[in-house]
């Protein structure tokens, strides 16, 4: 070709082009402006592409719109389209808060803090943006902290490649629900075999479908409720509104007896997209009959949506795009009048935000559950619940495992219990909305331990008591080997008390109030023998003085429970040395040890004349029991640790001997004090 020619042709060709561009964005704004964000968010991608870089006002545009129209349909490109935006300066902030958004989506919080940062450079107010950030921050936090449900997949309703969401059940028994579902019918018929799609998602188009449980409890028969709507290809004689395209079905909820389907439909009409409406539905004969439109506005203009009824079926709940509201969409209730809905009321701005609250659900204790992109949350929709308090509401994320960065809504308990369902796209890389069963586990506390005496060995023939401040009042054996277990109560306070006989009784306290997850406690008892001495191993004294140390306050407050425990009984506290030193001064050494714990016990509650304090200084040698020669095998069995013995060991062994002379003992007198 000719060069001139070639040059002369460029700005013709650059014309067309640009004529071409700009009408290709005129059309995908169409499509965005009347909610057709699928097909708007492929025609911006093409687009993007043939403008010419230093066009940089037009692209950063179709950018953002591209990614304005991908974030609406939760398609993982928005992040880069939005970032394509900030490249080419877009000028409106909003690109860094929606930016912010779905970083916090995927999960990507430093990043996202980075970007709401900015935003709030210039907003600073912006709730939305405010809630984002905190959000960000905390919710590190909040995964430490999930709450006792269960999640698990709820293999039963979906299918591969479909999106299943908003289970509702039909009646209080919970054996029945429905829920939406863009799954394809089966068909032999080659000429249904068609898959329509919508122009809002790009996906299959949404039904419901219904399922129940078997007899043996498990959820099958999984089919299409029929009946509800009826295509027309073609306007009908007089009819001056013709459906056009497939309808959609979604969300939906029940009157209390089950007879009446409240649910979301959306169809073009003379090709227009007017947005949802709630239709009704009767069932008769097993049948759903066609569905009437469920008149709440006298603007037809206004989306409506995602009814949810109250348990004495008065009150309906619903999410609207109405004039007034907050932002995006809010959630508004309305009152059976006879038989018409009345006292259409937003729920406020405790509950609805600038952006969208979706999904709500309201249980019998008016306790009500939604979905949110507003308030403070891990990302995406999270799963929130408010209680109603005088005319206002407490709110409270339902945290971990409900909540995600993706989207997590659509929630529906069975009954009064609190096992359920809910909906997710979590590890969906395609989007593809899945079932979720969820249930809370009942709380279990258990006590469990062993029963034994001061050497060790385990009583098979004790008995434990156990009373509770709720009335509890249990009584056991433990077991051959010596242990037992027991179930407790919630938020109960518990005085256990051992027994065996020929032992002592010890008591001890637990408590299970205020615990918010099972526990299992471990509660050992070492019973003291009346019959014979009874060593105390945490006894401490200052080197060569009977000044006790802290270390033994421990010891000191179980013996002065014990002796509580066991009003009936006086003792006789005696303490031993070792062999070093002179006999003289280790018998005075001794008694002055055992006169410092009896006045300890004296000061703390103890009846003297309970009390004999005894020094036996070095001439009550230890005899060397099973316990000790399974623990030191140098030592044999009956043998006494007396001088004669002792320096035939070598030194480290004689201090191992010393150190077991060295002790404080306290052996049963009485066993009748106070009872004549």
């Amino acid at each position: 070709m000719n060069s001139k020619l070639y040059i002369l042709l460029i700005p013709i060709l650059f014309g067309f082009c640009s004529c071409s561009i700009a009408t290709r964005v005129k059309k995908a704004d169409k499509k965005f402006a009347i909610g057709e964000y699928y097909e708007a968010s492929e025609m911006y991608r093409q687009t993007y592409k043939r403008i010419p870089s230093k066009n940089r006002q037009l692209r950063a545009h179709v950018a953002f719109m591209q990614g304005e129209s991908q974030r609406i349909i939760n398609n993982s490109r928005a992040a880069s389209a939005y970032k394509n935006a900030i490249r080419y300066q877009y000028p409106d902030s909003i690109v860094y808060l929606r930016y912010a958004q779905v970083l916090q989506y995927q999960g990507k919080y430093n990043d996202a803090i980075k970007q709401y940062d900015i935003y709030l450079t210039e907003h600073p107010t912006d709730y939305v943006a405010q809630a984002g950030k905190y959000a960000c921050m905390q919710v590190n936090n909040w995964k430490k902290q999930p709450s006792r449900y269960k999640v698990a997949l709820a293999k039963a309703f979906n299918e591969k490649r479909t999106s299943n969401f908003a289970p509702a059940f039909i009646t209080e028994d919970a054996d029945a629900l429905v829920f939406t579902s863009n799954r394809q019918e089966k068909s032999t018929d080659k000429k249904k075999k068609t898959v329509r799609t919508s122009p809002v998602t790009g996906a299959p188009t949404f039904n419901l479908y219904s399922a129940r449980k078997n007899a043996a409890g498990e959820w099958d028969e999984i089919a299409l409720c029929q009946g509800l709507y009826e295509e027309k290809a073609d306007a009908e004689e007089g009819d001056s509104q013709k459906k056009t395209g497939t309808a959609e079905l979604g969300v939906c909820c029940f009157s209390p007896d089950g007879r009446t389907m409240y649910f979301t439909y959306s169809c073009p009409i003379n090709g227009q997209d007017l947005g949802a409406k709630i239709y009704t539905s009767t069932r008769a004969s097993g049948e759903w009959g066609e569905g009437q439109e469920l008149k709440l506005f006298n603007d037809s203009s206004i989306t409506v949506g995602h009814p949810s009824l109250n348990a004495t079926g008065d009150t309906l709940y619903f999410v609207s795009d109405a004039p007034g509201g907050y932002g995006g969409k809010d959630i508004y209730r309305a009152v059976l009048d006879g038989s018409q809905w009345t006292d259409i009321q937003n729920l406020g701005p405790q509950i609805n935000t600038t952006d969208d609250e979706l999904y709500p659900h309201i249980r019998a204790d008016r306790r009500l559950y939604f979905a949110s992109k507003g308030h403070p949350g891990y990302g995406g929709l999270d799963l929130f619940y408010a209680i109603p308090k005088d005319s206002t509401w407490d709110i409270f994320n339902m945290g971990a495992p409900f909540n995600s960065p993706n989207d997590d809504f659509g929630i529906t308990f069975a009954g009064t219990s609190e096992n359920g369902f809910f909906s997710s796209n979590r590890g969906q890389k395609k989007g593809y909305d899945l079932i979720y069963s969820f249930i809370l586990p009942e709380m279990e506390f258990i006590v469990e331990g062993n029963i034994m005496d001061s050497n060790g060995e385990q009583l098979s023939e004790a008995t434990l008591r156990l009373v509770g401040d709720d009335g509890t009042n249990v009584k056991a054996q433990t077991r051959r080997d010596g242990t037992y277990r027991l179930k407790l109560n919630k938020d109960t306070r518990y005085v256990m008390l051992a027994t065996s006989r020929g032992y002592l009784n010890l008591k001890h306290e637990l408590s299970t109030v205020g615990l918010k997850d099972s526990h299992t406690y471990t509660q050992d008892f070492t019973l003291a023998s009346i019959s014979k001495p009874v060593k105390m191993n945490n006894i401490f004294f200052e080197f060569g003085k009977w000044n006790l140390t802290p270390d033994s306050e421990n010891g000191l407050n179980t013996l002065v429970q014990l002796l509580k425990d066991n009003p009936n009984i006086t003792i006789e506290l005696s303490a031993h040395t070792d062999l070093v030193g002179n006999d003289a001064d280790n018998k005075i050494l001794s008694l002055k040890r055992a006169q410092s714990v009896v006045d300890y016990l004296i000061k703390h509650g103890i009846n003297s004349d309970r009390l004999t304090p005894v020094g036996y200084g070095e001439e009550s040698p230890v005899v060397v029991d099973e316990t000790l020669h399974k623990q030191y095998t140098f030592l044999p069995k009956d043998q006494v640790l007396n001088e004669a013995f002792i320096m035939t060991l070598s030194a480290d062994k004689q201090e191992i001997c010393n150190s077991l002379n060295r002790r404080t003992e306290f052996r049963v007198l009485k066993t009748t004090y106070n009872l004549y």
